[in-house]
C-alpha cells in the first residue's frame, strides 16, 4: 500500500524489529483494548483528518496439538483467540469507520479455517465469526459508500508458523493443487486491489487465496 502511494499507519502490540519502509509509520496498539482503539482514532483524526481504509490483519493461532480439539480447549484460550481475531476487528471497524468517507474500504483477513471445520476449534470459530462480521459491516456501512470485504488465506508461511510441526504442513500441502504454501506476497496485491478504486463496486465478498484448496 505504501508503494502505491498510501500513508500506512501500522499497528501492533509489539514494537517493530526491523526498519519500516518509506511511507509507513508505527503506532503501538493492543487490538483487544477499546481504550487504545479510541486513542488511536483520536490521534489519526488530529493528524490526518480522515482515514481511507482499514486492514484488520492481527491474529493468533492459540494452542496446537490435542489442546486445540473442541473438548480440550480452555476457556482462557477460547476467549483470547476471539478477543484478538474477532473482537479486535470489531473494535477497529467501529472506531475507524467513523473517520471514513465515501470510497472508504475495510479489508478483514479471515482464513480458509473460516470456511470449513478446521482444526483447532477456537481459531476456526474466530475466523467464521469474522466472515459474519464482515458481511454485516458491509450491509450497514455500504450506504455510506464504505466497502467491506474479507480475504480467506490458505496456509501462509509467516513467523507465526515457525513452530508448526512438519506433519501439519504436509497435511496442508496435500490439499493444495498448486503444490506449495503461500507467502504474504501472495496476499498483499489483493489487499491493495480491494483498497483501491479499481474495486469500487466489490463489497461483501469472501475471497480465498489458497492455491486452489
Amino acid at each position: 500500500l505504501a508503494n502505491a502511494g498510501a500513508t500506512v499507519v501500522a499497528v501492533d502490540v509489539l514494537e517493530p524489529v526491523e526498519k519500516l519502509p518509506p511511507g509507513v509509520v508505527f503506532k503501538k496498539l493492543d487490538v483487544t483494548s477499546r481504550e487504545e482503539w479510541v486513542a488511536l482514532g483520536d490521534a489519526l483524526k488530529a493528524e490526518y483528518g480522515s482515514v481511507f481504509g482499514l486492514v484488520n490483519n492481527a491474529g493468533i493461532v492459540g494452542s496446537r496439538g490435542a489442546a486445540g480439539r473442541l473438548e480440550n480447549v480452555t476457556l482462557e484460550d477460547w476467549n483470547k483467540l476471539l478477543a484478538v481475531n474477532t473482537t479486535g476487528c470489531f473494535l477497529g471497524i467501529q472506531t475507524l469507520s467513523k473517520l471514513m468517507t465515501d470510497g472508504g474500504s475495510i479489508v478483514n483477513i479471515s482464513s480458509i479455517a473460516g470456511a470449513g471445520a478446521h482444526f483447532g476449534a477456537a481459531y476456526g470459530v474466530s475466523k467464521w465469526a469474522l466472515r459474519g462480521l464482515s458481511r454485516i459491516a458491509s450491509m450497514e456501512l455500504g450506504p455510506r459508500g464504505i466497502r467491506v470485504n474479507c480475504i480467506l488465506p490458505g496456509y501462509i508461511h509467516t513467523p507465526m508458523q515457525n513452530q508448526t510441526p512438519q506433519h501439519f504442513i504436509d497435511a496442508h500441502l496435500s490439499l493444495i493443487p498448486l503444490g506449495r504454501t503461500g507467502t504474504p506476497a501472495d496476499v498483499a496485491p489483493l489487499v491493495t486491489f480491494l483498497m483501491s478504486e479499481e474495486s469500487s463496486w466489490i463489497a461483501g465478498v469472501d475471497i480465498p487465496v489458497d492455491g486452489g484448496a
